[in-house]
């Protein structure tokens, strides 16, 4: 018997009904009765008495029942031991934020050590405009990305910052003196144009293409890099959208950030390849889902 097969069965056993239990495990409920029909010929013996109104174990299902969530019990118990001994042995997490993002990222960080002492976490740089390429080559383990993220090959954990966007704004531009700024404004000005490094639906999340009345956002000159940003807002050739920490560790001069008072607060969540699924990272999701988001 699978894996899969003991699932479907355990589960089935607790709830009595195939719809829930097709639902609770994200699979068809054909797929639950073929997994069911399968055993039952294979053993030679119901598991399970049907009828039109209710679905119940057979002696025989019982005590197949205790068995199975016995040795299901044992298999998740050296599983768990065999990661925890992986853990402790000390393993080095690559995380990839942008900018100055680990600093906000500290609480994160220490809670994780202190929970698993023999590991390490290395910051790398990621920019706006190759979101994806580190994590998927290998350079990184996780990556805090502005969400939404939608690609096939990864998983999106749990949100561990949130906060406001500011406008990176020359201080020559006639909108400097303002207190704040509207998503309508971007569309009397150029944003930097972060290239086909990145797909168009995420850069939009952060950098929108129309503002809320449908004006269009003008792009370009183009931009990799945080730095070649900055230099061109400086210029006067561009202003752009950035997260709010952007102005809390950086000051460089001929540059203002205004706060985007009508901006949606933009959320950032570990994300990770979907296979590499290990025991590292998911004591890291965990700690952030035990932690809680930050607010910036």
């Amino acid at each position: 018997m699978e894996l899969r097969d003991i699932e479907i069965f355990l589960t089935l056993a607790e709830e009595l009904h195939f719809g829930r239990t097709a639902e609770r495990l994200h699979v068809s409920q054909a797929r639950v009765s073929q997994a069911i029909g399968r055993q039952e010929r294979r053993l030679g013996v119901a598991l399970f008495d049907r009828t039109s109104r209710r679905v119940s174990l057979t002696p025989v299902g019982r005590r197949l029942r205790e068995d199975l969530q016995q040795a299901l019990d044992l298999l998740h118990a050296g599983l768990a031991r065999a990661e925890a001994a992986s853990l402790r042995a000390g393993q080095t997490l690559r995380l990839g934020v942008f900018g100055h993002a680990g600093h906000e990222l500290r609480p994160l960080v220490d809670a994780f050590l202190a929970r698993h002492p023999g590991c390490d976490v290395q910051f790398g740089e990621i920019n706006g405009s190759d979101p994806f390429t580190a994590l998927r080559t290998g350079d990184h383990d996780v990556h805090v990305l502005w969400l939404p993220v939608a690609e096939r090959d990864l998983t999106v954990g749990p949100t561990v910052l949130t906060g406001g966007r500011v406008l990176a704004i020359s201080t020559n531009h006639p909108l400097a003196d303002r207190a704040s700024v509207s998503l309508e404004d971007l569309a009397d000005n150029h944003v930097a144009d972060l290239g086909p490094g990145a797909p168009e639906y995420w850069v939009s999340a952060m950098v929108p293409t129309r503002t809320p009345l449908g004006r269009r956002i003008p792009r370009g000159p183009a931009a990799r890099t945080f730095h070649e940003i900055l230099s061109l807002v400086t210029a006067g050739h561009c202003v752009h959208p950035l997260g709010e920490i952007a102005a809390r560790y950086n000051s460089p001069p001929g540059i203002a950030f205004l706060p985007i008072h009508d901006a949606p607060t933009t959320q950032f969540a570990l994300t990770w390849r979907s296979n590499n699924d290990s025991p590292v990272i998911r004591a890291l999701a965990q700690t952030a889902a035990d932690l809680g988001p930050i607010s910036l």
